[in-house]
């Protein structure tokens, strides 16, 4: 038990000793670390010389109300809108050309390329038809459908407005809005009355310019 008894004692005193010099390593990196917080406190006051603290103005920190966030999007949307509006009072019929189907060819377009369009040279990749909307809606429902046909390429598309028969007098009201609406569109370079088999009097081929990307 004595013997016990002294191994016990000898433990306790090597544990009691490593937790001293434990104790004074953590004091010693305590004192290293203070001393040289203070040695570049001094440096920094040597560099930059005596410091004043300021007066306290009294000014109060008021916050400022954010700006309302702007519809970017919306802005530029409606932008391109005012870009692309086709106006009703457009007098069309000084452009287009004396011929029995009244075709138009942007300046610098030949002649046969119209020719070229009658004759179905171009086939035609898609179609609108306006016949029996009112004049708003027909001309909202053009200007869309040109701006997704350049978009996806297409050089050669149908736009079907009617014979008029169905209008007041018997007068081909929405066929003049149309041609009218085509020549105030850039993208439009000539159009045509189709043939007999394309829809005759009550059709328009329309030839598109090419878009970017999209050649042929």
């Amino acid at each position: 038990m004595k013997a016990r008894s002294l191994a016990d004692l000898g433990a306790i005193k090597q544990l009691l000793q490593a937790q001293a010099r434990e104790a004074a390593e953590r004091e010693a990196r305590r004192r290293e670390q203070e001393a040289r917080q203070q040695r570049e406190r001094e440096l920094f006051a040597r560099s930059v010389g005596p410091v004043h603290a300021l007066k306290d103005p009294g000014w109060a920190m008021v916050p400022r109300p954010r700006p309302a966030p702007r519809p970017r999007q919306r802005v530029l949307d409606e932008q391109s809108v005012l870009r692309e509006a086709i106006s009703d009072e457009f007098d069309v019929e000084t452009l287009l050309d004396t011929d029995e189907t009244l075709s138009f060819r942007r300046p610098g377009v030949g002649l046969d390329v119209v020719r070229r369009l009658r004759r179905g040279d171009w086939v035609i990749q898609a179609q609108i038809d306006l016949h029996g909307l009112r004049r708003d809606e027909a001309r909202e429902q053009l200007a869309a459908f040109l701006r997704e046909a350049v978009r996806a390429g297409l050089r050669c598309v149908r736009v079907v407005h009617g014979k008029g028969h169905g209008s007041p007098g018997r007068q081909p009201v929405l066929k003049a809005k149309v041609k009218s609406w085509l020549v105030q569109k850039n993208e439009v370079i000539a159009f045509t009355q189709a043939r007999a088999s394309d829809g005759g009097a009550g059709a328009l081929v329309v030839l598109l310019r090419p878009s970017v990307g999209h050649r042929g």
